[in-house]
């Protein structure tokens, strides 16, 4: 069973050096990262209505900067997931996130811009003003969705439409000091409900 994670994880972003770092990692995060993926997948494929496949992060093609988080992600591909829109569980030092994601290579991003920009639901009223938002799936800074608004929420669209670089990250951070992260059980309820309230996003990434 799943028994949530400790000071140790987080501190692995904390040990110098590629090599030694992801000895860390494998040693102590990828066996809770394959766990929650193989745990979760099919919840998420009912949810989703069809089947999710995991993908643990391996962090194969780092040569000299070791990683700075790591994460398990869910998609419809059993062979990859960072063209599609996904689901997300993953470590910073400071946080655990559990997330929607779009990164700069998913072919649905345009469907899923201009489905946010034409919603009759403004984002902020698909998901509680506690949640975050960022357009920057390597950087650990978000902003709340609560500060959005229909200025900002047309400049996330363009920036979708127009950068092909450009992102979009929604969910939830709990900090590495929440009790919720060292008790399997609450904080499989905690990434449930996450996934349920997340599932809007996900679906308006393929409607056309």
């Amino acid at each position: 069973m799943f028994t949530g994670f400790s000071n140790d994880d987080f501190e692995v972003f904390s040990v110098p050096g590629l090599d030694a770092r992801m000895e860390k990692l494998i040693e102590l995060i990828r066996p809770k990262l394959n766990m929650l993926g193989a745990d979760f997948a099919p919840q998420l494929s009912i949810l989703c209505g069809e089947e999710m496949f995991s993908h643990v992060a391996k962090h194969a093609r780092r040569t000299v900067n070791p990683p700075k988080d790591t994460w398990v992600a869910w998609a419809k591909n059993k062979r990859g997931y960072k063209a599609l829109p996904h689901f997300q569980i993953g470590l910073w030092g400071t946080h655990v996130f559990i997330q929607f994601t779009i990164i700069y290579e998913c072919t649905n991003k345009q469907v899923f811009a201009e489905n946010l920009k034409n919603h009759k639901i403004p984002l902020y009223r698909l998901v509680p003003g506690h949640y975050y938002w960022s357009m920057d799936h390597t950087k650990p800074e978000v902003n709340k969705v609560s500060s959005l608004d229909e200025s900002s929420i047309d400049t996330i669209t363009q920036k979708l439409l127009n950068n092909k670089n450009a992102e979009f990250l929604c969910g939830l951070q709990i900090n590495n000091d929440d009790p919720i992260l060292t008790d399997g059980a609450k904080f499989y309820r905690l990434v449930e409900e996450t996934f349920e309230t997340l599932l809007p996003l996900y679906q308006m990434s393929f409607e056309s």
